[in-house]
């Protein structure tokens, strides 16, 4: 069984169904995370702001250069 690393809640995950890059979201605290590792299994938060700033900063180079 796996637990939220944000609030520990356990998720409904075992931990031999996981796949690394796999995105589990806590049904408790609503954090999304992903697998980094399988054995052990590793979760990392997803970071959902970063990625939209990234696009922001590439929408902005591909723009008007008047």
């Amino acid at each position: 069984m796996l637990y939220c690393p944000e609030c520990e809640t356990s998720l409904d995950v075992e931990e031999d169904e996981v796949d690394e890059g796999e995105v589990i979201s806590c049904p408790e605290c609503g954090m999304d995370f992903e697998v980094t590792t399988v054995n052990p299994v590793e979760l990392k938060p997803v970071d959902e702001e970063e990625e939209y700033e990234e696009e922001e900063e590439e929408e902005a180079e591909d723009g008007d250069y008047s």
